[in-house]
């Protein structure tokens, strides 16, 4: 069981969908991931609870940016 989107490990998440996300931007690379992320969840290609431990993680990183 995790306990929090430190535990998700975010980088291994991408790697598994090959997600390779890089426009110079920071802020604009959490934005495309979010949306990747979403994606992925109303393809049914990941479950709720990987969505949103996903989610959490990306909003974790925006937050460590600043």
């Amino acid at each position: 069981m995790k306990t929090g989107p430190n535990d998700f490990d975010l980088n291994a998440f991408l790697q598994r969908f090959r997600l390779h996300v890089y426009t110079g931007d920071p802020e604009g690379d959490l934005l495309l991931l979010e949306d990747e992320i979403r994606e992925l969840y109303e393809l049914n290609v990941i479950d709720k609870e990987e969505f949103m431990e996903a989610l959490a993680a990306v909003k974790n990183r925006r937050r460590l940016q600043r």
